[in-house]
């Protein structure tokens, strides 16, 4: 298939950007997105011209660095489905297709589609995290943890941190990635020590960087896997508890 693609091109975070149409010819349907753009690429190479700059590491819908906005949506038309899995059948002969980065202040622009994501990292050292120290490890089926919420963290886990739910959010809020960094932790028993600290710390840090959460529920929509936002709720839940708990224990 032949297509037509209008791509956000900028040389850095301190200069001006602009939509730049390419033709690129003889896609193959079962390519993915990311193999369209290495074709793509490729030309531009071979016609002296600069690449465009992109994310993308496993290319299996693990890592998370492969998001942009491809007509208008986080990931592109299918649900469920990171940048790197999307294939090119779900376009057509002759479409014309934008591709842009996410639009967040708090992910400002590197260059081309690529954008800085550190402020998750932020978000993660705040207390995404376990370390309480239990001496040698324990026998991992001495630690009974219920079915239900082992089911629930991993289902949590699943977030690989890409940054779709920011980028469809009217807000530019985070409280999907955070919940589900969170409650991956909170809901186990080996979470339980640091719980009240953890979410008064992310939830804050959060706060610093990105916008507030009005239930739009377009995060959970454009999430590449289908996170609940069950999980935002569940965060708000410990916040406030927090706010008791962590005061009745520096009184102690």
């Amino acid at each position: 298939m032949d297509l037509a693609l209008k791509i956000w091109r900028q040389a850095g975070p301190d200069t001006p950007g602009e939509f730049a149409t390419y033709i690129v010819r003889e896609v193959s349907e079962e390519a993915s997105f990311l193999e369209m753009l290495d074709q793509l690429n490729e030309d531009l190479n071979n016609q002296g011209e600069e690449p465009i700059a992109f994310d993308h590491d496993c290319r299996e819908g693990i890592c998370g660095m492969c998001g942009v906005m491809i007509n208008g949506d986080p990931h592109g038309p299918q649900s469920g489905t990171a940048t790197c899995q999307l294939h090119m059948r779900k376009f057509k002969n002759g479409d014309t297709i934008t591709v842009e980065p996410w639009r967040a202040s708090a992910f400002p622009v590197i260059k081309d589609l690529v954008v800085d994501r550190s402020p998750f990292d932020r978000i993660i050292e705040a207390g995404g995290f376990i370390s309480i120290n239990t001496g040698a490890a324990p026998d991992a089926n001495i630690i009974s943890v219920p079915k239900e919420a082992a089911d629930s963290a991993m289902n949590a886990a699943a977030c690989i941190g890409c940054g779709a739910c920011v980028a469809a959010c009217p807000n530019s809020a985070a409280n999907l990635f955070t919940a589900a960094k969170m409650q991956h932790l909170n809901l186990l028993p080996q979470g339980q020590p640091e719980r009240w600290t953890r979410a008064v710390a992310m939830v804050e840090t959060m706060e610093e960087y990105f916008g507030s959460c009005t239930n739009h529920g377009e995060c959970e929509a454009a999430c590449p896997k289908n996170i609940s936002i069950d999980f935002i709720a569940w965060m708000n839940r410990d916040y406030v508890k927090a706010q008791f708990k962590n005061v009745a224990k520096a009184s102690q």
